[in-house]
Order: C-alpha cells, then structure tokens, then sequence
C-alpha cells in the first residue's frame, strides 16, 4: 500500500510514526535465516538447483505443489485429502487475481464482478485492467459476511437487463479447450477479511457457493490470511492452532450436493483459492498458489504468461518449497508467527476495550472464540467521521489508519464512520 499517500504519517509531528494502515509483514517477523539455510541447500544441490533457474513447468515447481498439498489438507482437514493436480504456483494472489481474469472471464460477456465490501481497495485496478470498470458492484457484509439476500437480488437484476438477452457467448475471448468464461465473478476475502475483520459464517458460504452454481459465477477468494490465527480471549494464547478455523469456500464447492465434479457439472468449479506466501514469509518472495478444481488449476496454469515465460515463481518458489519440505515453515507460523501476533492483537485489542468501546466504539464478531488476520475494523459513534477522526490521529499523534473512503471506493450503503 505504499502507493497511497494516506500512508505517509505527519511531517511536522514530533512523535514516532505509526502505520496502521499497511497490510505488511513487521520486518522482525521475516524468516530470513530460515530462508537463507532453504537457499543454500536448494542452489548447492544441482538436481535441486538448475531446475530451479531454469523455466519451470507450467504448473509451477512439482515438489512445491505436493508440499501445498500436503500443508493443507492437514490444516484444512478436507474430507479428502488436496491433490497436488488442484495446485497451480503463482506470482502472488494479486498475480494470480489477474490471471484468473484473462482466463476466466471476457469484459463483455462476463456481467459484474461482484466484491464484498468493505473491500481490498487495490484489487479494483486489477479489475479494471482487466476491462471491468464500470462492471464493478458492491456487496455489503452483515454480522455473518456477505449479505446473500442483497447479492442475489442484484444478480438477478443484471440477468433481467435487455441486453443480457443477446449477450448470450463470449464476445472477445476464443474458445479455448482449458478454460471458460463465467457469466459473474465473486471477489471475497472470507476469512479474517481485508479489512472488515470478520469471518464468513459456514452457512454463508455454503449458500454462497449455491448461489454461484446456479449463476454461472466464479468465487475467488483471497485466502491469504488464514494461518494467521489466534485465541480471541485476551489471555495469552495457550492451545494450538495448526487446524483452520473455517472450511474454505474451494473446500465447500469440493462436496457441497455432490461437489464439483457433480453429474452434469463441467468441472470447472465454482471456486478458485487464492494463497500466497507474502504474509508469511514476505511479498518480495512473490509466490503464492492457485487451489482448484483439476480442470481450474490446469487453466490458470495455461495464461499466456506462464506458457511464455514458465511458472511465474521459480526461483523463489524452489527455495519456498525446501522450508516445507523440511517442515520448518510450518514450525514458524505456528511457533513464532501465531503467538507473537496473537500477543500483539491481545494488546490492541484491550487497549481499545479501555479506551475507546466506552465512547461507543463498536467491533464485530466479538463472540469468535478465534481471530487472526492484519485487520482490525471500528465503527465509530455518530456523528463522528472516520476521515475526520483520521486526519486528527495523523496530525496530532503521527497515527496512520485508514478511512472508509480509503479503502472503499465503489459506493455502498456505509456511512463514513
């Protein structure tokens, strides 16, 4: 987000500055060492080594992908255990997000893309390179996600236009045998969201994915923060937390009325993962994974891109999959990661117990028993302003946070505190 001039603290304040506003990793917490003793056992092994920087399969790195696999069906606990066929390697979920639109997607036929809102603000030029500026609709959230009631009628209003009569195939896009084009697509960050903070009910999900079979949409969710996850109580955190909190959206569109792969489905699916190492180990690695029907992953692993230049990641995403092959990665979120952002959140969290809930401060979901995520989302008192209260916070106390109208630009039914 360092784009964004809201993230650059008072000039003139004498006080440190504090960034809230960043969805970074604190620079204490990257792995380096753990990354360092991954790359030298990677380049100093030549079977291991001149694959690595060499143009990878299309697929991305083999080892990598059985070793996502394997990481998240013990996570996840799926009633089946992840294929690595399902895994396609990326250059990231914001990578992978544009990818999925040259796919997937055709800027005339595709009706809307749909995005639960409050939302990641720098997705929407992702979507409008991808030629969906003014197709770009606003989901609201209750207290259990996405409002299924409100999405739904609107889908079934763009259905009803006229012109969806005769926009009947793909206008720009050929058919091609390893992809298709959906006629809407769903962008969602289910868990510990960005920025709203909540979780999406199962409930929502599974009437989300419904939803979607019977609209022709694609879901892609952002699943980037779900191994960022601790105790909600504000005592420390004592219990393990290697198990999601949730099923995915991908996970539920595997068995939900007889999964994707249904009689009469085409077996695309109806849900794409998007995950990425950025949180975990850093963005600069670039690497990150697409989970998906069969079908699905071989799609995006066909974009132009990839078939011209190889597996977006190779290099780093060898390096990546040495610290999962010898099981340290995995060491390190639940060791280091989960406790100590756990134990900063506890300390946030109290603080604006003290202070700010008895002004009439509110957060949601405070009855999970389970939290996690970069994100933490107030609504303020009327008539307080949230751009107002921002600029106040910069100005006197060199306090960087973020506004509605920051990170939400396409117009909803929120207020602007």
């Amino acid at each position: 987000m360092g784009a964004f001039s809201d993230a650059v603290g008072s000039k003139t304040s004498p006080k440190k500055l504090i960034n809230l506003l960043r969805g970074w990793p604190n620079l204490s917490l990257l792995p380096t060492q753990l990354l360092d003793k991954a790359t030298h056992n990677v380049l100093k092994n030549q079977a291991l080594a001149f694959p690595a920087m060499c143009y990878g399969p299309d697929a991305g790195d083999a080892r990598l992908r059985k070793n996502i696999a394997s990481w998240l069906t013990k996570f996840y606990q799926p009633t089946d255990a992840i294929a690595d066929e399902r895994i396609c390697i990326t250059g990231g979920a914001s990578q992978n997000l544009a990818c999925l639109l040259q796919v997937f997607t055709d800027p005339v036929y595709t009706r809307n893309i749909w995005i639960v809102a409050p939302a990641y603000m720098l997705s929407f030029r992702i979507f409008d390179d991808a030629g969906f500026h003014k197709k770009l609709r606003a989901v609201p959230e209750d207290d259990e996600g996405i409002d299924m009631e409100f999405l739904e009628e609107q889908i079934k209003k763009s259905e009803e236009n006229p012109r969806s009569d005769e926009n009947t195939e793909p206008r720009l896009k050929p058919n091609r045998p390893w992809g298709k084009v959906y006629k809407h697509i769903i962008y969602a960050v289910p868990t510990f969201s960005n920025p709203s903070f909540k979780t999406m009910s199962l409930r929502r999900r599974e009437a989300l994915v419904r939803l979607a079979r019977e609209y022709d949409a694609l879901i892609i969710t952002d699943d980037v923060y779900d191994f960022l996850q601790w105790s909600s109580s504000l005592t420390p955190q004592t219990l393990s937390m290697d198990k999601a909190v949730m099923p995915r959206i991908v996970d539920i569109d595997r068995y939900l009325d007889g999964g994707a792969e249904r009689n009469g489905a085409d077996g695309f699916g109806n849900a794409a993962s998007n995950g990425s190492f950025s949180k975990i180990c850093g963005p600069g690695l670039r690497t990150g994974w697409c989970e998906g029907t069969v079908k699905l992953a071989y799609g995006v692993s066909q974009t132009g891109s990839s078939r011209s230049g190889g597996s977006p990641s190779q290099l780093t995403a060898c390096f990546v999959g040495e610290t999962l092959e010898t099981g340290e990665l995995q060491r390190f979120v639940l060791e280091e990661l989960q406790p100590i952002y756990g134990k900063r959140y506890r300390r946030m969290v109290e603080a604006i117990h003290k202070e700010l809930i008895p002004l009439g401060v509110r957060l949601p979901q405070m009855d999970r028993e389970i939290v996690g995520g970069y994100f933490i989302w107030l609504t303020l008192p009327s008539p307080l302003k949230g751009a107002a209260l921002a600029q106040r916070a910069k100005d006197e106390e060199n306090v960087v946070v973020a506004p509605v109208s920051t990170i939400f630009s396409l117009g909803s039914r929120f207020g602007e505190n």
